[in-house]
């Protein structure tokens, strides 16, 4: 078929596409790829004719790839992995856990019942070990499904640091011994 008019520009998206065109690339997408790539879907090994049934017809690879999303994916879970393996020694030993922080902060006090700091460290261990657990696991589902990836670690690691600072502190603002402390060493 000529196009009547040659100065009018190559259609893009189907304009001129018979409808039975439009529903096989509706049913298969993947085949929108072979066509615009020139290749014959029936050739390839593995792809079903066009007049088979639906049931019949084979997955095609899509084209592209996600190489470089799976290697940020997995390096950012990697990261978490050593985050969470020397992390989690340091926040149950909650005595020393306070006296590093009341260190860096310049505060010389110590809290009155270390005790009291240990379920709550205790718990923001557990949440740490789950949370990249169920990062790894949400990552990896996302991957296998060839979906972009690199961001859920990501998100994940923001999300469970606070979340992991806010329970590690809670002992802390809560001891009045402390918290005199921290007022006076700020004036």
């Amino acid at each position: 078929m000529s196009d009547p008019d040659p100065s009018r520009p190559r259609p893009q998206y189907g304009e001129y596409a018979t409808p039975e065109e439009q529903r096989a690339r509706i049913k298969q997408p993947e085949m929108t790829w072979l066509l615009e790539t020139g290749q014959d879907p029936d050739a390839l090994a593995g792809a079903a004719p066009a007049d088979a049934p639906a049931s019949q017809a084979q997955p095609v690879a899509p084209p592209k790839s996600r190489f470089a999303d799976r290697v940020a994916t997995i390096a950012l879970l990697a990261y978490g992995l050593v985050n969470v393996a020397t992390g989690i020694p340091s926040i149950v030993d909650y005595g020393a856990y306070v006296s590093t922080v009341m260190g860096m902060a310049g505060v010389d006090a110590q809290l009155a019942d270390v005790s009291a700091g240990r379920p709550w460290a205790i718990a923001a261990a557990v949440i740490l070990a789950v949370g990249w657990l169920a990062t790894a696991l949400i990552s990896w589902r996302s991957m296998s499904k060839g979906r972009l990836t690199w961001w859920i670690p990501l998100t994940a690691g923001v999300v469970f640091t606070f979340v992991i600072g806010i329970l590690l502190m809670v002992p802390i603002v809560s001891d009045p011994t402390l918290w005199n402390a921290i007022l006076n060493s700020a004036r």
